[in-house]
């Protein structure tokens, strides 16, 4: 039986969704699972972890993993797969997947992919399907090695919230330090606002909204809803949206329950980042933007129009 050993993923003690999603995954192809979680001061998100989906937890938990640094974290991933005798160690799309997955293939002498939507195993033989050339074609790649490492895109798997697991803790023994570079301390957005990552609903800005004005305006809609504010490209060229809030290829990959596109074209390298949002509702003048291709609800109208409808259905809605 193939074995799937999923990464977690913990964000400031609490363990993120994506975790579930590809515990699901994992059991949906027969996989036997396991999770490995490396931190400080998680040890009782053993239930959790378990609850998600894992059959056995194994659980770095020491004062030296309180701030991420690539070389620790992966020793304790290559220790869990090598224990666990996993064939495919799988991470979330997350800043920490991106940068420890290269570095456990290489210590496990295994293929490693970036970017997959889906895996299928035929007896020895692994295949996955990763987009390509900004998702302008969906590639399917055979593995010729026994192990693969992969980071797995944002919202490509659904969690089964009808599964668990059985809580089997195995504690790991904390990593050698990393001497060639140690994290002294960590700066983290004082903005206040989501993380697009973390977001079920992302609503982002293009050129439509013109300026400082329009942005304030469709703010007081993200407001209103508690959601992620994005944005393209154009608007962080231009100098009116920070880059850590650009959604597209060379930005975030998001995938909320409802993403709402105001005054965005539809540029292919914005709609490889945001095309495995649950539902998109797209606001733009022009009638053939391409945005309405990939679009569930569209209005064709000017967004300093119709915003100001929508705050004031939602507050009747919330009322």
């Amino acid at each position: 039986m193939t074995k799937i050993l999923v990464v977690a993923d913990i964000k400031e003690g609490v363990l993120k969704g994506s975790t579930k999603e590809l515990l699901s995954k994992a059991r949906a192809i027969g996989a036997k699972t396991a999770v490995v979680a490396v931190g400080s001061d998680i040890e009782s998100l053993s239930a959790d972890l378990a609850d998600a989906g894992s059959d056995t937890q194994y659980i770095a938990d020491d004062k030296s993993l309180d701030l991420f640094s690539a070389a620790p974290f992966t020793s304790c991933v290559v220790d869990a797969a090598k224990q666990f005798e996993a064939g495919l160690i799988w991470f979330g799309f997350s800043e920490t997947g991106k940068a420890v997955a290269p570095r456990v293939a290489a210590q496990l002498d295994a293929a490693c992919a970036s970017d997959i939507t889906d895996a299928q195993i035929d007896g020895d033989q692994i295949t996955i399907t990763r987009p390509a050339i900004a998702n302008k074609v969906m590639q399917k790649i055979k593995v010729n090695t026994e192990q693969l490492v992969a980071v797995v895109r944002a919202g490509a798997f659904e969690a089964d919230e009808s599964i668990s697991g059985t809580q089997n803790v195995v504690k790991l023994s904390a990593p050698e330090p990393d001497l060639k570079a140690v994290i002294k301390e960590v700066l983290s957005d004082a903005s206040g606002e989501i993380d697009l990552g973390d977001a079920d609903i992302v609503i982002s800005v293009g050129r439509g909204v013109k300026d400082q004005a329009g942005i304030d305006l469709v703010k007081g809609l993200a407001d209103d809803l508690t959601a992620g504010f994005g944005s393209s490209r154009a608007m962080v060229d231009a100098g009116l949206m920070a880059q850590n809030k650009q959604v597209g290829q060379t930005g975030k990959i998001v995938a909320p329950n409802l993403y709402m596109a105001l005054g965005i074209s539809g540029a292919i390298q914005h709609l490889a980042g945001m095309t495995g949002s649950k539902t998109i509702l797209a606001v733009n003048k022009d009638p053939e933007a391409p945005i309405f291709n990939v679009a569930d609800y569209g209005i064709v109208g000017d967004l300093f129009e119709v915003v100001p409808i929508l705050r004031e259905e939602i507050k009747k809605i919330k009322g």
